[in-house]
């Protein structure tokens, strides 16, 4: 099966474009598609998540790991205790119970490819004290600050 690229919209023919998440997490102007929902031997989750300038994915962690590429545009990520500049063709390791979220706070699209095992389990979302250990690194503070 082959799904084409629209390149003008960054959509993928017969994907449906989503909201990020009807879980209530805090996010801001984020959509996500699946392209690929597990299939024979193949037990993962394939999707595109695209933040627009000045949003955010949501601050959380959970017990599964997951790959992501950045495919466009150019944004900031929080990985634990680093925060990074990301731009397209970047790759990030997300392991397990690391608090990470991604920001399109360059002035350009956040577009993101993102590869999860379909067996995962749910979101966290780090409380007031994790957050307060977190902002012990000031590189951290600022980038938590900043939203």
């Amino acid at each position: 099966m082959i799904k084409r690229f629209d390149d003008t919209g960054y959509t993928w023919e017969d994907v449906d474009t989503l909201v990020y998440k009807q879980d209530g997490s805090p996010f801001k102007d984020v959509t996500r598609q699946v392209l690929f929902n597990g299939a024979f031997d193949i037990p993962c989750q394939f999707r595109y998540f695209e933040v627009k300038p000045g949003g955010y994915s949501t601050l959380e962690h959970h017990e599964h790991t997951h790959m992501v590429m950045i495919f466009r545009g150019e944004g900031q990520c929080l990985l634990g205790e680093i925060v990074t500049d990301v731009k397209a063709g970047d790759f990030i390791e997300v392991p397990s119970h690391t608090i990470h979220q991604f920001r399109a706070n360059k002035g350009d699209y956040l577009g993101f490819l993102c590869l999860v095992n379909l067996d995962r389990d749910k979101v966290k979302i780090p409380d007031a004290e994790q957050i307060e250990a977190m902002k012990e690194n000031p590189v951290v503070k600022e980038f938590l600050e900043s939203c």
